[in-house]
This record gives C-alpha cells, structure tokens and sequence, in this order.
C-alpha cells in the first residue's frame, strides 16, 4: 500500500521509544495469544499483522463485552485472558488526543466504526517499521491498546505468557 508522505512525516516527527510491561490479551478457543490479526481491524489494514492488547484489564473487558455485541452468534466459548510480558524498542506513542489530532484524526473517527482512518496510520506505522503504537481505547475512557506488529519488531523483542486465565461469558453477553 502507498501511504501519504505528509501522514508519513507527520509519523516520523514522533520519537519512538523501547516500551515494556505488562499487557493482556483474550483468545477465543485454542487460538494462541501471539496469533496476529491480518484480516484487518480498527489500526491494521488488511494484510497487515498486528497482535491487539490492551495495558489494564478494565479495558481489555470493555474490548470483549464490544466484541461480544458485534457478534450476531455468541461464541459458546470463554475467552482465555493472557498475561504477557513485552519489551519493545520502537513504538509510537499515539495515545494522546493532541497527537491524533496532529495526524489528521478526529474524535469520531476513533470511536467510529469505519477503521479506514485508523488504519492507514496503523499500516503507516508498520510501513515504517516500528514494533508497535499505543493508542487510546475506542471502548474505555482513558484506556489504552497496545498494538503490535510481530513482522517489524527486532531480534530485541520479548513476548513471554505470564498467565492464562478463562473469563467466564456474562450472562448478557451469552444472549
């Protein structure tokens, strides 16, 4: 994909930084938590792979209980909670209304449901090689994702399960 060169150096005039912690992820079914997403979601275009988590768990309840509502059949599976601890060398940090701005986008395209936006600063980002960007969570107020582009990162990158757990589905969210 071509991506705008003024996006692009709007992009390369936010420092990257080596970023570690704790992040946390859910999986429905075996599906293993460094699986990425390639089919394209809100920060990764089609073809691109990025694996989603989120920093607090809060967060990561409020990304299940939107997903769940999409879902015109529930999963009869919980989703598996991961713990996991990343190091990072390059990511972006994106999770400030100011810098978002700065990139050309809005409130409402962050919260929408149409990813296009998003997702051209998302594959920009990977284009540009750097492992990962946080952003604010469309679902949480004050929240914020990690998302991660397992193609980009550096022999120097750490992606260790810490912990799985199940989370049992609500009842709203098996109706």
């Amino acid at each position: 994909m071509i991506y705008d060169p003024e996006l692009l150096d709007k992009l390369q005039e936010v420092e990257p930084g080596p970023w570690a912690g704790r992040v946390y992820r859910y999986m429905f079914g075996e599906q293993e938590p460094t699986r990425p997403n390639t089919r394209g979601a809100r920060w990764n275009p089609p073809g691109v792979a990025a694996i989603y988590t989120t920093l607090d768990t809060d967060t990561l309840k409020a990304e299940i209980e939107y997903r769940l509502q999409l879902d015109v059949v529930r999963p009869r599976v919980s989703p598996q909670l991961y713990t996991i601890e990343i190091e990072l060398s390059e990511v972006l940090d994106l999770s400030t209304r100011g810098v978002l701005q700065h990139l050309g986008l809005t409130d409402e395209q962050l919260a929408g449901v149409d990813y296009r936006a998003c997702q051209e600063i998302g594959g920009a980002v990977a284009w540009l090689e750097h492992d990962g960007l946080l952003v604010p969570s469309a679902r949480r107020s004050g929240g914020v994702n990690l998302v991660i582009f397992p193609t980009s990162q550096g022999a120097d990158a750490k992606f260790e399960l810490i912990e799985s757990t199940e989370l049992p589905l609500t009842e709203t969210a098996r109706e």
